[in-house]
């Protein structure tokens, strides 16, 4: 398979798992094509030719052809210089003939434009009956706050190091983040947990989970105890980061009672606290791996690829559940 091949399969599922729907999808990249077609010739020249059809800034090729032909990658939830390294020590030492290496977060200009997909929290939002105008105005502050933080990282730090060893490289974020957010709202939806203890037993039925629960890394209930009733759950798993700090009064107003997620800071937490929300942490890594291997499966359904595994990512296949 094509690096091209993987990278665009990855695209077309992250939108088919995107919860915002494929009108709204195509919506925004017919605005990127008008803005495109706006712009003088010269403006065009440094134009990122995939926003026309590619939502998601924070997944891109960072360095290699299109056409590079893959059978291994060396994959991990974040490829830095150290994996980078490794990659090539293995190739030179090992002869293990290393195609590409695919991270799940993002370097590069991926990871200098991760801000830009944080928008997808308000269309999420808005579906639970919060005022749109209400989510705009909150998340604009907290899509402003990131940007300025990530503006002085050295962005292109790892990739350069790819280059120079003529590594191609890839990162797959939204997609996979959509993956797991559209399959646990799914699975909650079908089973129904009752209580927070029912909610947690799921997690912990789920192979990713289950694993992480073994390295004490198990999902956890940080506010509510396990004899809460859940009531309406909202899968906090895509767009990009944590969102904003002042929104979940709302949320909790609009009738949402637990939120379950990958990773809540100190800040969020206090916030979800005081609005009296449930909140599950189902565990950052566990989730990112979860979201991954859904995506994976999905881009290589007859096991044509094969992953040396790092960084905290375990391949796991459930094709024979229809990857729901």
């Amino acid at each position: 398979m094509k690096l091209g091949e993987i990278y665009r399969r990855a695209v077309a599922i992250g939108i088919e798992k995107d919860l915002r729907g494929r009108e709204e999808i195509d919506r925004l990249l017919a605005e990127e094509k008008e803005r495109y077609e706006k712009l003088e010739e010269d403006e065009k020249k440094t134009f990122d030719q995939d926003r026309l059809f590619n939502p998601f800034a924070d997944t891109r090729i960072l360095y290699g052809d299109p056409e590079t032909e893959v059978k291994k990658a060396l994959i991990g939830i974040d490829m830095e210089v150290g994996e980078v390294l490794l990659a090539y020590l293995l190739n030179r030492d090992r002869e293990e003939k290393i195609d590409c290496l695919i991270a799940h977060h993002p370097e590069g200009r991926a990871l200098a434009r991760l801000a830009e997909v944080m928008k997808l929290q308000i269309d999420l939002l808005s579906q639970y009956g919060i005022a749109v105008s209400v989510v705009e105005q909150l998340m604009e502050k907290r899509i402003a706050e990131v940007e300025r933080r990530l503006l002085p990282i050295n962005h292109n730090r790892t990739v350069d190091v790819a280059r120079l060893f003529g590594l191609p490289f890839l990162c797959l974020h939204t997609p996979a983040d959509n993956c797991v957010t559209f399959y646990l709202k799914r699975k909650f939806e079908e089973e129904k947990p009752l209580f927070l203890k029912d909610l947690i037993k799921i997690l912990k039925q789920i192979p990713e989970y289950r694993a992480a629960s073994n390295l004490e890394g198990a999902p956890k209930i940080l506010h509510g105890s396990e004899n809460n009733r859940c009531g309406q759950i909202y899968v906090d798993m895509t767009g990009g980061t944590e969102g904003s700090k002042e929104i979940f009064d709302k949320i909790a107003a609009s009738g949402i009672s637990t939120l379950v997620g990958m990773h809540f800071s100190e800040e969020h937490l206090e916030k979800a606290k005081k609005a009296n929300l449930n909140v599950v942490v189902a565990g950052h890594i566990a989730s990112d791996t979860l979201g991954l291997n859904l995506l994976l499966d999905a881009i290589d359904p007859a096991g044509e690829l094969e992953f040396i595994c790092v960084s905290g990512f375990e391949r796991r296949r459930r094709i024979s559940e229809g990857n729901k």
